[in-house]
C-alpha cells in the first residue's frame, strides 16, 4: 500500500505535464480519467482548446490548398479526389510498389492484419514518382491544412488483409474518433475498393465540435471508465450508429472508390472500417500526422527536416523494438521479413 502511494506521488508531476500534450488515455493518467475533474470540465476544456488552436492554424494554412478542396473539407471533414495522379504516372507508381519486396511489419487486430512498410530513403530513391507525389503542391497543401501543421506526415505502404478465419471481430469496424484532437489520416488507394471490400466509412460533418458533440464528449469522459470498452478507455471513443442522429449527424458514408483515389480525413471525425462477409485485401499509400494539439505555430518541427522526416518511421519502430526488449513498452508491429504488398 505504501509503495502504491509513493508511486502515485512520484507520478503526479508527469500526469500534470501530460495535460498539455496529446495524451488521451483515460486509463493511464488518473487526471485525464478522473470523473470528478471531467464533471468540472477538464476533458472538455482540453478538447475545446485543441479545436480552437487547430482552427487558427488551419486559417493560416488555407492558402496552401485550392478553394474546392478547402470547402469540401470544412463542410465534411474529409476530401475525396478521384484520378489524383495522371493515369500513366499512377500506373508506374503502382507497378513499382506492388511488384517489389520490402522489409515489412504486421499488426493483427481481431480478424484483420495490417502490414506496413515505412516509406524511407531507400524506397523514395528506387520507386519512380513517389518522391514527386509526396512533395507535390496539392498533396502537401491538403496534408498541411487537414493536419493543421506544416510538420511532415509519416508515410507507409499499407496492406489491410481482413476476414481471416478463426479470429474475433476487427475493433476498427466500430465507429470511433481517434483522439480528442483534430488529426490527419490519408489514403491513396493503389487498388480499387468495392462496397464489400471493407471500405473506409466516415460520418460527414463529425469533425466539428458543436454543442451536441461537446455534451457527448463531456458525458463520455465522466462514464468511460465505468462503461466504456477498452479502446474508448484509451482515448479512442466509440459511438453507436443509433447515437449519431442524436448529435444531428448522418450515417457513415462508405468510400467505395477506384484505384488512384486520394482520401484525406480529420480523424477526430467519426469513422470506421466497414465490415464484410468475405476475406478482403486493399493496398494504399497511408499518411498519418498527429502533432501536439496545443502548439500555436504551424511549423518549427525539426523532425520535418528532409534528412530526418523520411527516416522517422524507421527510427520509431527501432526505438520501440529496443523498449520492448527491455520490458518497458510492447512492440505490436512484428517484423515479417521481405514481403510484396500483394502477399497474403
Amino acid at each position: 500500500m505504501a509503495s502504491r502511494r509513493l508511486a502515485t506521488w512520484l507520478g503526479a508531476p508527469w500526469w500534470i505535464i501530460q495535460l498539455a500534450t496529446g495524451a488521451k488515455s483515460f486509463v493511464d493518467n488518473p487526471l485525464i480519467g478522473s470523473a470528478a475533474l471531467n464533471r468540472r470540465g477538464l476533458h472538455l476544456a482540453r478538447v475545446s482548446l485543441a479545436h480552437r488552436l487547430a482552427s487558427w492554424r488551419r486559417q493560416r494554412l488555407a492558402g496552401r490548398l485550392c478553394l474546392e478542396d478547402r470547402l469540401a473539407f470544412d463542410r465534411d471533414g474529409i476530401v475525396e479526389i478521384r484520378d489524383f495522379l495522371a493515369a500513366d504516372e499512377f500506373e508506374r507508381l503502382r507497378d513499382a510498389l506492388l511488384s517489389n519486396e520490402f522489409e515489412a511489419r504486421e499488426h493483427r487486430q481481431g480478424d484483420t492484419i495490417t502490414r506496413r512498410v515505412a516509406i524511407g530513403p531507400q524506397m523514395l530513391a528506387t520507386v519512380p514518382g513517389l518522391s514527386d507525389l509526396l512533395s507535390g503542391r496539392r498533396w502537401r497543401g491538403l496534408m498541411n491544412y487537414v493536419a493543421g501543421t506544416r510538420a511532415e506526415p509519416i508515410y507507409y505502404l499499407q496492406t489491410i488483409i481482413a476476414g481471416t478465419e478463426g479470429e474475433a471481430a476487427d475493433p476498427q469496424t466500430d465507429i470511433h474518433s481517434d483522439s480528442f484532437q483534430p488529426s490527419l489520416k490519408a489514403w491513396l488507394f493503389l487498388t480499387s475498393v468495392a462496397d464489400d471490400d471493407r471500405p473506409l466509412t466516415y460520418v460527414p460533418g463529425s469533425h466539428r465540435l458543436d454543442p451536441p458533440r461537446k455534451a457527448w464528449e463531456r458525458e463520455k469522459s465522466v462514464t468511460v471508465l465505468e462503461s466504456g470498452d477498452r479502446l474508448s478507455q484509451r482515448g479512442s471513443l466509440r459511438i453507436n450508429s443509433t447515437e449519431l442522429s442524436g448529435l444531428g449527424l448522418p450515417q457513415p458514408h462508405r468510400f467505395a472508390v477506384p484505384a488512384n483515389t486520394l482520401v484525406v480525413a480529420d480523424t477526430y471525425g467519426f469513422h470506421a472500417r466497414a465490415d464484410s462477409d468475405r476475406p478482403t485485401i486493399r493496398i494504399e499509400i497511408f499518411a498519418y500526422c498527429r502533432r501536439s494539439p496545443f502548439l500555436p505555430w504551424t511549423g518549427f518541427d525539426l523532425l520535418s527536416l528532409p534528412s530526418l522526416a523520411e527516416r522517422r518511421a524507421i527510427w520509431a519502430a527501432a526505438a520501440i523494438d529496443w523498449l520492448d526488449r527491455h520490458g518497458w513498452r510492447r512492440q505490436h508491429w512484428a517484423k515479417v521479413g521481405r514481403k510484396r504488398a500483394t502477399d497474403q
